[in-house]
């Protein structure tokens, strides 16, 4: 499917031709994201943010036009992949963005570094992309797993959490945040009592998993789940009433401004920590939410942000790059902007985001959930981790 984008009326003088007409650009955006399965509704939040993106920012592409070539992943990696080789091998795109699931770009990651065709990633945080299989042609815009939660660790032991049991999906996601939380969390003096991953497809009983936490006996649950499972996951901890006894952290998606409304009293008193909060304070973030909550008449979250800033990161690129295809890659990878989230730029040396990480507490108040900043944690960059562009 295409959808093409008319980006802006004006060009400036030294694009015109001798007879007056006006050079422009056809550029080419292959959007892949899950549409289905687990995460359908993610995918849906970063494309809505996506064309958010084009709309506030497209302007300044003059005659420019971008079109749109979307695919639905699945969440699954053979599949995205074929998906994935159509659209550069085919459809000729320019650039590719999107992918929620770790597992879909580690499986795509080989062909993308091979193809020449950037890719910028709205929400996939894989640690080893932006690490020790890190590529001149795989820039992220949304986070890695290990930034998210690598603050947490020491922030929680100075809140006096002493132990702490973790739980997450058992793919790649939810084993690196729960080892970047635990690294740290040990290295304050914290003790893990016990861990469980349950199946990411198929879970939806997490009842065992929570009575084995609770027998453990921790101060705090540790926890990463998004989409569906997080519902799930946070509604059945209220339902065994295990959070008066064991208050539950993690990673903010857990409790994520795209669903905690399901989620509703059963996410009170839930503490996390994202690279984007609603509540921020910024003009940015209130021309973010007011537009996209005209359009889609519900808060703008995380994954609307990534998809909005990825538009925003491509647009700059575009206009740096003069349609230079080596020109294009590397403004990608020395983008600086304010946005949604506060100040973003990408490292160069691992073309991961550096960022801030915001604390947050959910609280049940008149019928709706309150998401408040408890502390921010700036300018958050991971090591290179073995990366060597």
């Amino acid at each position: 499917m295409k959808t093409r984008v008319k980006l802006g009326v004006a060009v400036a003088a030294s694009l015109m031709l001798a007879g007056g007409q006006a050079m422009s650009k056809e550029y080419k955006v292959g959007v892949l994201l899950p549409f289905s399965g687990v995460y359908a509704g993610l995918g849906a939040h970063i494309e809505n943010g996506f064309k958010l993106g084009l709309e506030h920012y497209g302007a300044d592409l003059g005659s420019d036009t971008i079109t749109m070539v979307r695919s639905d992943t699945e969440a699954k990696p053979a599949a995205s992949l074929a998906k994935t080789k159509k659209m550069v091998l085919q459809d000729k795109v320019d650039v590719l963005v999107g992918v929620v699931s770790s597992a879909v770009l580690g499986g795509m990651r080989d062909f993308v570094h091979n193809s020449g065709t950037p890719l910028v990633v709205a929400n996939a945080g894989n640690d080893h992309m932006t690490g020790e299989k890190c590529s001149p042609n795989i820039v992220r815009v949304s986070f890695s797993n290990s930034q998210i939660n690598r603050p947490v660790g020491g922030w929680l032991a100075k809140q006096g959490v002493k132990t702490a049991y973790l739980m997450a999906p058992d793919y790649a996601a939810g084993h690196q945040m729960m080892e970047a939380f635990k690294k740290t969390f040990t290295e304050a003096g914290g003790t893990i009592v016990g861990e469980a991953y349950p199946p990411l497809q198929g879970t939806k009983d997490y009842g065992p998993y929570i009575t084995a936490a609770k027998a453990a006996k921790p101060d705090a649950i540790y926890t990463f789940f998004a989409g569906g499972a997080a519902i799930t996951f946070v509604k059945q901890y209220h339902d065994f009433g295990v959070k008066k006894d064991i208050p539950l952290y993690g990673a903010g998606f857990l409790t994520s401004a795209a669903y905690v409304h399901v989620q509703g009293e059963a996410a009170d008193g839930t503490v996390a920590a994202l690279h984007y909060v609603p509540a921020i304070d910024t003009p940015e973030n209130k021309k973010f939410q007011d537009a996209y909550q005209a359009a889609h008449q519900k808060v703008g979250s995380e994954f609307a942000v990534a998809g909005y800033d990825a538009a925003h990161l491509i647009v700059q690129a575009i206009k740096k790059s003069g349609g230079d295809k080596d020109a294009f890659k590397a403004a990608l990878s020395k983008a600086e902007f304010n946005g949604p989230r506060g100040p973003l730029r990408i490292d160069p040396a691992t073309n991961n985001v550096v960022q801030n990480i915001y604390l947050f507490k959910n609280e049940f108040k008149d019928g709706k959930v309150v998401q408040t900043i408890l502390d921010t944690i700036p300018d958050v960059q991971d090591a290179p981790n073995g990366c060597s562009m």
